[in-house]
């Protein structure tokens, strides 16, 4: 693969930066995440597991309700939340989400509508979660019984 010079120079200095052992590992990574994303596109029924980060602000109105409100909307999709407050009123919070590309889509789309959200970014994998269900079903099968 060849690059511009001033590129290549820009990437070696990111990879020094980031303490990396080669550029190999940076483009690798770079190319996972584009892929990632290319193929939540094209393929938007194919499962995702990934996270949505959020910073808003507090006292806009009734803002951590309607993102819980949206939240559970999208229960299936949405596996946990974690909420920090952070300095002039404005919180950052971090789900761990997991569905059907389309679905993780709409979910970003409605919290972004909310009045107060001033950053939204979603992270996306194509590794998933282990089928918890399927394992919990397995396990009352070897005649264990659910509490």
């Amino acid at each position: 693969m060849s690059l511009p010079a001033e590129l290549s120079r820009q990437l070696d200095v990111m990879v020094e930066e980031r303490g990396l052992p080669s550029r190999s590992q940076l483009i690798a990574e770079l190319i996972r995440d584009e892929l990632a994303e290319h193929g939540a596109a094209l393929r938007p029924e194919d499962m995702l597991a990934g996270t949505i980060t959020l910073v808003y602000r507090g006292d806009m109105g009734r803002v951590r309700h309607q993102l819980a409100q949206t939240q559970g909307e999208y229960l299936k999709e949405v596996i946990s939340s974690q909420h920090v407050f952070l300095e002039d009123d404005q919180s950052l919070e971090v789900m761990l989400v997991q569905g059907p590309a389309r679905r993780l889509r709409n979910l970003c789309d409605a919290l972004r509508k909310v009045r107060g959200v001033q950053q939204l970014r979603l992270f996306t994998t194509t590794a998933l979660l282990p089928p918890l269900h399927e394992q919990d079903q397995a396990w009352r099968q070897e005649g264990h019984q659910a509490a």
